[in-house]
């Protein structure tokens, strides 16, 4: 069923740039610089394809970083009609709710490290939001893959300690704070440690195309 069938939402994409030695560095050690960043981009370009069959390519929003004039971001959205835009200054729960705010209707939010994620489970949170005040798809690492809310607020990404695995723990004790109601309509697996490797092995197409953008 394509994205027409279900109707068209906003769909916020945060990333960076390919670079070798900024990008996947947990993986280094196992992948090196340049074959963490070949993943990064392997994983980009399915996040991607995955929001395009969920949603209308205007609707799409590629929130940039390290290097936001990088040819990948550019070929990306002259390719398919998506829009470019900075991440701003702050940490990741400043720049998750300016992506958030950005919106024009209640959207949702997605990294570029979970291949697990796919268009079905992009409609269930999004219709999620019809009752639900925000929607999260928590991951086993203990932080999440996927955020929507149907009204923002600031105060649901602050004193979070992000990059551990308290980051899903510490947010519903946020949306409790506030009296929001919150759905998980799933638990899935990104890709941040080496140990994430043999799961990933069942998309070999992400890890084995040869070539790249890095630079």
């Amino acid at each position: 069923m394509s994205a027409d069938a279900h109707g068209s939402f906003p769909l916020a994409i945060l990333t960076k740039a390919p670079i070798p030695g900024q990008v996947k560095t947990r993986l280094m050690p196992v992948l090196g610089a340049e074959g963490a960043c070949r993943l990064h981009e392997r994983l980009l370009r399915h996040a991607v394809a995955t929001a395009l069959a969920a949603t209308s390519p205007q609707y799409i929003t590629l929130w940039t970083a390290l290097d936001h004039a990088h040819p990948m971001f550019r070929e990306l959205a002259d390719r398919h009609g998506l829009r470019l835009r900075a991440q701003p200054e702050g940490d990741l729960g400043e720049r998750i709710y300016v992506a958030l705010q950005a919106m024009d209707a209640p959207g949702v939010l997605i990294g570029s490290d979970c291949p697990a994620l796919t268009p079905p489970l992009l409609w269930r949170c999004q219709a999620a939001l019809t009752d639900a005040d925000a929607v999260f798809l928590p991951v086993e690492d203990g932080g999440y893959a996927l955020v929507g809310v149907r009204r923002n607020d600031r105060r649901l990404f602050t004193a979070i300690d992000w990059g551990t695995n308290r980051v899903m723990a510490q947010t519903r004790d946020r949306t409790d704070g506030l009296g929001w109601q919150l759905a998980c309509p799933a638990r899935l697996w990104d890709v941040d440690r080496p140990e994430d490797l043999d799961r990933l092995s069942n998309h070999l197409d992400l890890i084995t195309v040869p070539g790249g953008c890095c630079r």
